[in-house]
C-alpha cells in the first residue's frame, strides 16, 4: 500500500451544516476531562473554537455575546474551545494555568483546551492562514447534529441569526430537528 493511500484514508472530510459533531477530547478548566458533544448532557452546543493567541479576542468577543443574549437559557450551553497545537503543546500547562487565572471560576466547566488532533479539526474548519485569528463557531443540536458553522470576528448580523437559530434549537422537539437544517457558511 503507497504511502498516498494510507494518507488519503486518514484526512478528515470538511465538517457541514447536517453533520454529526465529531467527538472532541479536551480538558476543563476544572481539570477534569470532557469530550464533546457529551459533556453538554443533550444541550444545544455553541462552539467557540480558537487556534491561535490571537483569536482568543473573537471568541471571547462571541462568548460575551452569548452570555448577555443566550446565557440565562438551561437548554443551550457555550464551550469556549482554545485549540493548543505545535509547540504551544509544550507549555500548555503554563497556557492553562493563564487561562484559569484569567477566567472566572463559574465558568471553568465552559472552557475546554484541546491539544490533540488540532490539524484534523483545522481541515474540517476550512482554517487558513489569512483566517487564522478568527473565531470558529459552530452549533450543535441537543441530537449532536452541526446546525450552524462560520468563522470571524464578532458580527452583529451573524448574532442576530444565530441567536433566532440558538432559540428556534432550543424550543424544537429533537425529532423534528432534521425538518429545519439551518443554513449555515465557513466563510465571515
Amino acid at each position: 500500500m503507497s504511502m498516498a493511500s494510507l494518507h488519503a484514508g486518514g484526512a478528515q472530510e470538511v465538517l457541514r451544516v447536517g453533520d454529526r459533531f465529531p467527538e472532541l477530547k479536551g480538558r476543563l478548566l476544572t481539570g477534569r476531562e470532557a469530550t464533546l458533544p457529551q459533556a453538554a448532557s443533550g444541550k444545544v452546543i455553541f462552539v467557540a473554537m480558537g487556534f491561535t493567541y490571537q483569536s482568543r479576542f473573537p471568541v471571547e468577543a462571541w462568548a460575551d455575546w452569548y452570555r448577555q443574549s443566550v446565557g440565562a437559557r438551561a437548554d443551550v450551553t457555550l464551550f469556549e474551545v482554545p485549540m493548543i497545537g505545535g509547540f504551544a503543546k509544550l507549555g500548555r500547562w503554563f497556557i492553562d494555568r493563564g487561562m484559569r487565572s484569567g477566567t472566572p471560576v463559574e465558568l471553568h466547566d465552559r472552557v475546554m483546551t484541546v491539544s490533540s488532533a488540532t490539524g484534523d479539526w483545522k481541515r474540517r474548519l476550512s482554517y487558513s492562514r489569512e483566517h487564522a485569528d478568527d473565531a470558529y463557531l459552530i452549533v450543535v443540536d441537543s441530537t449532536g447534529v452541526v446546525r450552524w458553522l462560520h468563522h470571524g470576528g464578532f458580527d452583529p448580523a451573524q448574532a442576530e441569526s444565530l441567536h433566532a437559530l440558538l432559540t428556534s434549537l432550543a424550543d424544537r422537539d429533537p425529532s423534528a430537528a432534521d425538518a429545519h437544517l439551518a443554513p449555515g457558511t465557513i466563510e465571515p
